[in-house]
């Protein structure tokens, strides 16, 4: 037998079962994307109406004046069902007064442009949600 020749698959370890390899990284749950302010807009308003809301849209615009700028945050939330509308009725009551804690940002505006109220066999409530939020610093 020649020094070079070799009785082994050289191809074995691309068809091997994963389970027999050591993985020395960390998992893939302990790595979360970071959080962006639009997360954080969305995770507050539907802390308002008690976790309840499905996100239909959200747009956020640049906003700027000669001493200010931030963003303009546009959220269409959908509230399904009794227990559900509930919740959008409860944000609708305590988003204009509510004291957001948005690290970095200052809401300077929070109102409801568009509420769309179905009753019926399966009650649904469409809220339009916008804010105003300027850079601190």
């Amino acid at each position: 037998m020649m020094l070079t020749e070799s009785f082994r698959d050289p191809f074995a370890h691309a068809f091997a079962d994963l389970d027999d390899f050591e993985v020395k990284s960390a998992p893939a749950a302990a790595f979360r994307p970071r959080r962006t302010v639009a997360d954080r807009v969305r995770a507050a308003l539907k802390g308002l109406a008690g976790g309840h809301g499905t996100l239909l849209a959200h747009d956020e615009t640049a906003w700027a004046s000669i001493t200010f700028s931030g963003t303009r945050h546009a959220v269409v939330l959908e509230f399904c069902g009794p227990e559900a509308v509930a919740g959008g009725e409860e944000l609708i009551e305590r988003l204009p007064d509510h004291e957001f804690t948005l690290p970095g940002q200052l809401v300077a505006d929070a109102t409801v442009t568009k509420v769309d109220h179905r009753f019926g066999a399966m009650e649904r409530l469409e809220v339009t949600a916008v804010l105003l939020l300027l850079e601190e610093g």
